[in-house]
């Protein structure tokens, strides 16, 4: 079958062209509608924020016609300031007494036993620094060393017990020979270590100090530290008359 197109080619650039604009229009027309649709949103938008926006400043007006009308107000922010700044002291308050029960607990047991000259707390560094003497020499220092490195801090919380290693590093140093106030040779040391977190303050609670021969309860007292368990440092040997 033959066809003939019998349509000029003007006419057929002519609807050609009515197309090209038929669609170009209806283009046109979908892009306005979401243009203005995208305005009346923006619009609800803003007038909603205004809305928001003077709700609160009513909101803020009148509470704080309130406080004004509250009588000494000034004093009562006052005390609340102070109740929560007491609050705040108290969790972070340090208990140093527990160094007591901490330094009585490791001393070992005849004749290894130690004698304190000097006790120092590093809470920065969270460390114990103990200077003391030894009447049995190296061998009570090396049984000190380890009864600390054995010691146990342990604490009960809703019946939960909870056990953390006092320390699992020991130094000693400044090791020498020198003579007791009663005259015995003694050796001097320096002996520190870094204690777990929570036990000079009051993250821990109910706080028991285990070492391997014995459980010690922190009391924060002294009622179980015998003041024979400090002596004066020992003088070097040429001191001694």
């Amino acid at each position: 079958m033959i066809e003939i197109n019998l349509i000029p080619d003007v006419k057929q650039e002519m609807i050609k062209a009515q197309k090209m604009r038929n669609t170009a229009i209806s283009l046109s027309i979908f892009a306005a509608i979401a243009a203005g649709a995208i305005v009346v949103l923006l619009a609800l938008l803003v007038v909603a924020q205004s809305v928001h926006e003077g709700y609160s400043r009513d909101q803020i007006k009148q509470q704080f016609a309130k406080l004004q009308g509250t009588e000494n107000i000034d004093n009562a922010l006052t005390i609340q300031r102070q109740l929560k700044e007491i609050t705040r002291l108290h969790d972070n308050k340090s208990i140093d007494s527990r160094l007591l029960d901490v330094i009585g607990a490791i001393n070992p047991t005849a004749p290894n036993d130690m004698k304190y000259s000097s006790v120092k707390l590093d809470p920065t560094a969270k460390t114990v620094t103990i200077e003391g003497m030894a009447s049995n020499g190296y061998a009570a220092t090396e049984t000190f060393r380890k009864l600390i490195l054995n010691t146990k801090v342990e604490s009960t919380t809703d019946d939960e017990t909870q056990s953390v290693a006092l320390t699992d590093q020991v130094v000693i140093s400044q090791t020498s020979y020198g003579e007791g106030s009663d005259g015995a040779r003694v050796l001097r040391f320096t002996i520190s270590f870094t204690y777990p977190d929570g036990l000079f303050d009051n993250t821990l609670s109910n706080v028991r100090i285990v070492t391997p021969n014995s459980k010690v309860d922190v009391t924060d007292s002294r009622t179980r530290v015998p003041d024979s368990l400090f002596s004066e440092k020992a003088k070097d040997a040429k001191e001694a008359n």
